[in-house]
This record gives C-alpha cells, sequence and structure tokens, in this order.
C-alpha cells in the first residue's frame, strides 16, 4: 500500500486529512507538535504550537500558534471535514526548556512546559483521549506521523528515533 507524502508542519501551522496521511513537524524545543486522530472517519490532523496563549490586546497572526486558539481551531477544521471530537485520539511530543536562565526566573520563562500545560489542558477541555506523550527535558524533537500504520514517531539527537504510540491500538 502507498504511503503518503509527508506534509511538514512548520511553526504555527495546523494541517488536516481525511484518509491516508504522513505529517513531520521538525525542530521542536519548547514547541509541541500536536496530532489527533478519528480512526472511525480516518480524520487526522497536527499542530505546531509555538506559545501557550495568545497576547491580551494584540492581533492573532497566526492561530495555529497558540495552544488556547490553536487546538480547538485544529478540532474545528477535523470536526469540518468528518471527525468527531469526543473521538479523538491525541499524542504529542515537545516542550523542552532548550535555554538555561538564572535562579528564580526559569518557570516564567520555560516555555516548554507551559507550552505542555496549555495543550495539555486544551486537549482535556475537548475531550480528546490522550494515547502518548513525549515532553519536558532540554533537548529538541521531531515527531514524524504516518496515518496509514498509525505510527506516531520521535526522534531526538541523543536518543535516537522510538515509537511514541500506534493510533490504531
Amino acid at each position: 500500500m502507498p504511503t503518503a507524502t509527508a506534509v511538514m508542519v512548520g511553526m504555527g501551522d495546523i494541517h488536516v486529512a481525511k484518509g491516508d496521511a504522513a505529517y513531520n513537524c521538525l525542530g521542536l524545543g519548547s514547541c509541541i507538535g500536536l496530532v489527533l486522530f478519528d480512526p472511525t472517519t480516518q480524520v487526522s490532523g497536527m499542530i505546531h504550537v509555538m506559545l501557550p496563549e495568545t497576547f491580551p490586546g494584540r492581533p492573532v497572526d497566526k492561530v495555529g500558534k497558540y495552544a488556547d486558539v490553536g487546538v480547538p481551531e485544529l478540532v474545528r477544521q477535523m470536526t469540518a471535514i468528518g471527525a468527531v471530537s469526543s473521538r479523538l485520539l491525541a499524542a504529542y511530543a515537545g516542550g523542552a526548556q532548550v535555554f538555561k536562565f538564572g535562579a528564580g526566573v526559569e518557570s516564567k520563562l520555560d516555555v516548554g512546559a507551559r507550552n505542555t500545560i496549555a495543550v495539555t489542558e486544551q486537549i482535556k477541555k475537548l475531550g480528546c483521549k490522550v494515547l502518548a506523550t513525549d515532553t519536558g527535558g532540554n533537548c529538541g524533537r521531531t515527531v514524524s506521523v504516518t496515518i496509514g500504520d498509525g505510527n506516531v514517531r520521535v526522534r531526538t539527537v541523543n536518543n535516537g528515533d522510538k515509537l511514541l504510540c500506534n493510533l490504531r491500538g
């Protein structure tokens, strides 16, 4: 069976598809690469979240950059082509702390941890079932997803390539 050509999901991007699809999220430092999948309708999608939330009073330049508006938008786009939000399965990776700061300022500046919390909250609010995560630490990741076989893979410089989960069970 031929596999789909992988779509590069760049920073702040949202991509959705019905049927066979493949996605790559490269260079995830503090960013989060989130994939959602409805196994009944074969609708999938991926987002590359850069920041936990939009800035009050500022226009949103790219919805997918922010967890608070981007994750609901991913679900909206998926349901528009047939997904049912209560069936969505989730897997995500990233959220590393790639820079060290002085004592006392780390928690506010640890964008990776804040991104992880924000994405987790949105997924919970939207009722998606989380199958697997690979977040935190201090090394960047690349997430690759092939909907045809269901494999979600994470690659790091230090630990190589590993299977995070299979979206098909």
